[in-house]
């Protein structure tokens, strides 16, 4: 009865990490989850009224399948801020979340045969969402040698006729790297040797910058001229801990945008008019309390980075933004748990579950082995806690 498209689709790993994890604790374990990529704060007091308010006023019936006008107008507005370049409302679409906003815009760009270059470390979902359009992902794995990021020297060897997108995502899931504005600007130049190159710019995290920034450095700050051949993407999950009201959105060429309004229109729908009225209070009133979450997150991150550096055999680079870290915990391959041996990241992070109840993410399913990713986005106590427990485990190994 499956599709063949159906029969080939893996689940997401991380929200099954998390599923897991939670079926765990619902039996009773005290389980500490640092597999999934949600913001353990509340949505911001102002948020939530602004979608109460919405609610009250009886905004709950359909609204224009690419957004309300408010909100085009905020995103179009903050962008144009942000990156420096100059956006209109029609040049924004708004859908059920980043997510989404993602997929459709591969859904609408790409051609089967196509190929899409996808830096590895990457999220999970990219090969797979490439996949789905009909188009082959052309992972190019970018290891410790390079920082964990796509270099232009790289994107020069992986490109060829059937290139047709390149997806970029800064600050990354899962090693809360940045790129620089010299890294960006040696791609940027490399992308304008090849015009049917397009860039998918994936900005979900670019409010959570932990070096004193307030933006993480973006392609058309180097590159204005590929305004038209960049798509930007965005949202309210990560900077607005508003993970559930799936609000997301894109700007790019208005050819592009128009096919994802009616792609939307003819799947989703639209996004509740209540949520997009709560992100427009996020952009424009909220600021001040995404730079107190920061400083928090700094304080978080910077204990990861030292619990883990301090533990024998554990390899980590200080992220930039985000909440993960990226621990190289190859060290413990080869040695036993139980009586079994642990070849991969799959191993360790199943091992560690079961004995310490701590739920962390393959390396694997990010496209590089050695690797676990972990987020910080918990309570301090919590964090030590799990600290605790990885030192406890690691120490049984043998």
């Amino acid at each position: 009865m499956l599709s063949q498209r159906a029969k080939s689709l893996k689940p997401s790993p991380t929200l099954a990490l998390n599923a897991k994890a939670k079926q765990l604790k619902s039996e009773g374990n005290d389980v500490i989850s640092l597999s999934v990529g949600e913001p353990d704060w509340d949505t911001y007091d102002n948020v939530k009224q602004a979608g109460v308010d919405s609610i009250q006023r009886g905004e709950t019936k359909y609204v224009p399948s690419n957004g309300t006008p408010a909100l085009r107008e905020a995103i179009a507005k903050q962008t144009s801020d942000d990156l420096g370049v100059s956006y209109s409302p029609d040049d924004v679409t708004v859908s059920v979340g980043g997510k989404f906003v993602l997929f459709s815009a591969m859904q609408m760009v790409l051609n089967p045969g196509d190929e899409v270059i996808i830096p590895a470390p990457y999220w999970v979902s990219y090969p797979t969402m490439a996949e789905l359009a009909g188009a082959i992902p052309r992972v190019v794995v970018c290891d410790q040698s390079v920082g964990f990021k796509l270099t232009a020297d790289l994107l020069r060897q992986n490109i060829d006729e059937k290139t047709k997108l390149l997806v970029l995502n800064s600050p990354s899931n899962p090693t809360g790297l940045i790129y620089t504005k010299e890294e960006l600007a040696e791609i940027a130049e490399v992308v304008k040797e090849h015009p049917q190159l397009v860039v998918l710019s994936d900005d979900i995290y670019n409010r959570l910058i932990l070096d004193g920034s307030d933006l993480a450095p973006h392609i058309l700050h180097v590159a204005p001229e590929l305004k038209d051949r960049v798509i930007v993407t965005n949202g309210v999950a990560k900077s607005y801990s508003m993970t559930g009201w799936r609000v997301g959105w894109a700007l790019g060429p208005k050819e592009v945008i128009s096919a994802m309004t009616k792609y939307q229109s003819q799947s989703v729908s639209c996004t509740p008019g209540f949520c997009q009225a709560a992100t427009v209070a996020a952009i424009n009133d909220s600021q001040d309390q995404v730079k107190q979450s920061v400083k928090e997150l700094i304080k978080r991150r910077d204990l990861a980075v030292s619990e883990f550096n301090a533990i024998p055999g554990v390899k980590l680079d200080q992220p930039e933004g985000a909440f993960y870290v990226w621990p190289d915990v190859s060290s413990f391959f080869g040695k036993s748990f139980n009586g079994k041996v642990i070849q991969g990241s799959h191993d360790f992070a199943g091992a560690f579950l079961e004995d310490q109840m701590v739920a962390v993410v393959p390396g694997k399913d990010f496209g590089l082995e050695g690797y676990v990713r972990v987020s910080y986005a918990l309570g301090v106590d919590r964090m030590q806690e799990a600290f605790r427990r990885f030192k406890e485990f690691v120490a049984k190994l043998d």
